[in-house]
């Protein structure tokens, strides 16, 4: 039985990089043999166990056979005779197909150590072809390491797949699972232009390909920082073209995308063009803004709001009103207006005329 490291904590430790998580191959072992150690089964689809110490991942070497398509049409092979270069065969791109013994040796039967230096993202075998969801990841590699560029020959692989029905076959929960850590790395912009150039972005988000014909389709998206959270890179994706309202619904029913993302990308295109002009609104129209984003009671997606309003429009100005009328509109006490009010009809406009007079007194 021989243990080793395998995937992503090797290539980030060979890129300098803090290794977060540590997966293991175990070789020439059966389940019994991990039962026998204390090891706690938790793979559905194929032995994988958890030590009993550490917690860690630690799979059993494994050969997959594919039978139907799709990313679940495989069947998985493991018993001793299945060596560590059985299973780094089939494994996705190069930089991950590297392994480290226990004693530190790098195993490297395809090159991933010469690809990390040249900064590519190759596929190891033609057994890439087989599961679409390697077209997901290779784009969020894309995202996640800038400064790599995809080999032509696995680019043609990723536009073949396409062109032979293969991502039809994925479930709108795994698309999204990818979509989002993509959207969530340091160029999330990459997995979307590389979805496009290999013809995946047409039948994933068809909604957002008349967009990447626009001149800097994702300079919203470029535009946003570490700080910026999932639901803000997902609204600035569709940004700032207005008449993108419906494709982004329609993406987002069809991904099962977050309520989060969801809504605070349907109102920001909603609002794109006044959030552009409040620097130069009134009182009244930036309360009713404000009233319209919901901003007093939810000022932590109002803010989110005014960030995708700078990302897309660059007018501090109007980011700066709009903060000052809401923090005015929220000094009102709602609370004293009502008990005051005889007529709870008038509760409500007493309570806006507040409002709008703070606001007025504050802006002049």
């Amino acid at each position: 039985m021989q243990t080793y490291i395998v995937g992503g904590a090797v290539r980030d430790r060979l890129l300098g990089l803090p290794v977060k998580d540590r997966d293991f191959v175990v070789v020439g072992a059966t389940p019994d043999d991990m039962l026998a150690r204390g090891f706690r089964p938790v793979g559905k689809d194929f032995p994988v166990f958890l030590h009993p110490v550490t917690h860690e991942e630690y799979a059993l070497a494994r050969t997959e056979r594919k039978t139907a398509p799709g990313y679940r049409g495989f069947v998985f092979h493991t018993d001793p005779s299945v060596t560590l270069e059985d299973d780094l065969i089939r494994r996705d791109l190069t930089i991950n197909a590297i392994a480290c013994a226990e004693d530190g040796r790098l195993i490297d039967p395809h090159g991933g150590q010469r690809d990390i230096e040249a900064r590519v993202l190759r596929h190891v075998s033609d057994a890439f072809a087989e599961d679409p969801v390697r077209i997901l990841r290779l784009a969020r590699f894309a995202a996640r390491f800038a400064d790599f560029r995809i080999a032509g020959e696995t680019l043609a692989l990723c536009r073949r797949m396409v062109a032979e029905g293969e991502v039809d076959a994925l479930v709108a929960e795994r698309v999204w699972q990818e979509i989002a850590k993509g959207l969530l790395a340091p160029a999330p912009w990459r997995m979307f232009e590389v979805l496009l150039d290999c013809g995946a972005l047409a039948r994933l988000m068809p909604e957002l390909v008349p967009a990447m014909a626009l001149p800097d389709p994702l300079g919203v998206l470029r535009s946003t920082g570490p700080a910026d959270d999932l639901a803000v890179r997902w609204a600035s994706l569709w940004l700032p073209a207005r008449d993108r309202g419906e494709g982004a619904a329609a993406a987002a029913e069809r991904l099962k995308v977050p309520n989060d993302c969801r809504e605070l990308a349907a109102t920001a295109l909603r609002e794109s063009a006044a959030l552009a002009e409040a620097g130069t609104m009134g009182p009244d129209a930036l309360l009713a803004l404000l009233e319209r984003c919901d901003a007093l009671r939810r000022p932590a997606r109002f803010e989110r709001l005014l960030r995708l309003a700078a990302l897309a429009h660059g007018n501090p100005q109007a980011v700066t009103r709009c903060r000052l009328a809401l923090a005015e509109a929220a000094q009102v006490d709602a609370g004293a207006i009502a008990r005051r009010e005889t007529d709870r009809a008038r509760i409500p406009v007493a309570v806006r005329a507040a409002r709008l007079a703070a606001i007025t007194q504050a802006l002049s």
